[in-house]
């Protein structure tokens, strides 16, 4: 089930988040970031944020919201988390799928992914599968853990009228 998220799941949510963010390998978000801070960027900052329940879980999360403003607002944005339990088991398509036509019904005309990291391959191929280009190469625009300085991907996907 995929609905809107709410402070008890974030709180559910948090570990993952926490998780994601400070093995830096997928998002550029401080990962020294407090509670709060989190809440307030995947929260309260974009248009919506969704989860992902199974059995009461939070097992993934999404926010939408637009990539710029004014004459840019119609084109979105959105970020996506997975629990690293529960990777591979189609949650991450099921978050895509849903933001596109969660996009669409708020009337964003396309959705634009401002630095998928070059070495996250499995997000590259699923973005790909669902329908998203690479638009544009950051050089050296990520600062891996492990990996050091590596380039990060635009990636653009017009959605259906």
């Amino acid at each position: 089930m995929i609905r809107e998220m709410t402070a008890a799941d974030f709180e559910q949510f948090w570990p993952t988040f926490s998780a994601i963010t400070t093995a830096q390998e997928s998002y550029s978000f401080d990962p020294d970031m407090s509670y709060e801070q989190a809440y307030q960027l995947w929260c309260l900052e974009p248009l919506k944020t969704l989860a992902y329940l199974e059995q009461g879980k939070v097992l993934g999360s999404y926010f939408i919201k637009p990539n710029a403003a004014g004459p840019g607002d119609h084109v979105c944005n959105c970020g996506y988390m997975v629990s690293p339990h529960a990777r591979g088991c189609g949650i991450a398509t099921a978050l895509c799928d849903h933001s596109q036509l969660m996009a669409m019904e708020l009337g964003f005309k396309a959705m634009q992914f401002n630095s998928v990291v070059s070495t996250n391959e499995g997000a590259i191929r699923l973005w790909q599968k669902l329908g998203f280009r690479i638009i544009g190469t950051i050089p050296g625009g990520y600062r891996h853990r492990q990996l050091g300085y590596v380039d990060s991907y635009i990636m653009h996907k017009t959605l259906p009228c």
